[in-house]
């Protein structure tokens, strides 16, 4: 599959890229970053996806959250999806932060309207490896890890969850961990997929615990208390309880005076990266 380059910059002995491509998977040109760690001819490195939140797109996270300089020493190829398809031309897909362009929710959806472009969940986990593959030779994706924030966290997780062979670490940061009970997701959801509450399901990480999806390896979870987020849309002790009911291995972490921001993610993208990078490199 072609892809264009937009830019490429030498970053901590690598290359961060941007890159645009034609996507079958939703209708339209899609964006995406891959930051390269420093190889020797002939290595590959394993793939660590990140999926960004609610108005982010590519570029979000690359910039703001510090995370080449130890991506370089652990040797991990960092990969960041848009969060929606673009100039969708569908009436009611901009205009609200919380909905449409920009606010995809990593799912396939199935309402009229928005079943043909807004197909973010089979984007991430089919088209963009594929995309990979065809053009980055050193991008190991027999080792693929995936973690975001926020909206992103809730895509990390419920894909992690529905692909517990494939994906060997997973993460996230102040994630919407049930979306299903939160007015975020309950704007969102039927909008995408209907009012039938039983096809949110697969897009609710609480939902799929509940279930019966579990992941073999740690989930590692830190949230800021101090996160204006936390009560209404939040609310990550249903995790924890979905977590401990199904014997979900956890490592929640709730930090005092952190809130929302890239501020709270730059603080503790080290953790991240490391715990990524043991189950990775491993």
């Amino acid at each position: 599959m072609t892809i264009e380059t937009i830019s490429e910059q030498r970053c901590h002995g690598g290359v961060q890229g941007f890159y645009k491509h034609t996507s079958k998977v939703t209708g339209g040109t899609m964006k995406f970053g891959v930051y390269r760690p420093p190889l020797v001819a002939g290595e590959n490195a394993p793939v660590l996806y990140y999926l960004a939140g609610l108005t982010c797109t590519e570029e979000t996270f690359v910039i703001k959250a510090g995370a080449q300089r130890l991506a370089a020493e652990l040797g991990l190829i960092l990969v960041t999806p848009d969060t929606s398809p673009r100039d969708t031309g569908i009436e009611g897909a901009t205009g609200d932060w919380e909905f449409g362009e920009a606010a995809g929710f990593y799912l396939d959806a199935t309402t009229p309207g928005f079943a043909d472009r807004f197909r973010m969940y089979s984007y991430v986990t089919k088209e963009l490896p594929d995309v990979l593959a065809d053009n980055f030779a050193a991008a190991d994706l027999d080792r693929e890890g995936i973690f975001g924030h926020s909206m992103g966290g809730h895509g990390a997780l419920t894909i992690a969850l529905k692909n517990a062979d494939r994906y060997r670490s997973v993460s996230a940061f102040a994630p919407i961990v049930a979306p299903s009970q939160v007015p975020w997701g309950q704007k969102a959801l039927p909008r995408y997929l209907g009012d039938d509450v039983k096809t949110w399901r697969p897009y609710d990480a609480v939902a799929l615990l509940e279930d019966g999806h579990t992941f073999p390896d740690t989930i590692l979870v830190d949230q800021g208390y101090a996160d204006k987020f936390l009560e209404p849309q939040l609310q990550h002790w249903r995790l924890d309880a979905a977590a401990r009911a199904a014997g979900q291995a956890l490592t929640l972490r709730v930090h005092a005076g952190y809130d929302h921001s890239y501020y709270f993610i730059q603080t503790f993208i080290e953790d991240h990266l490391v715990h990524h990078a043991a189950s990775l490199r491993g």
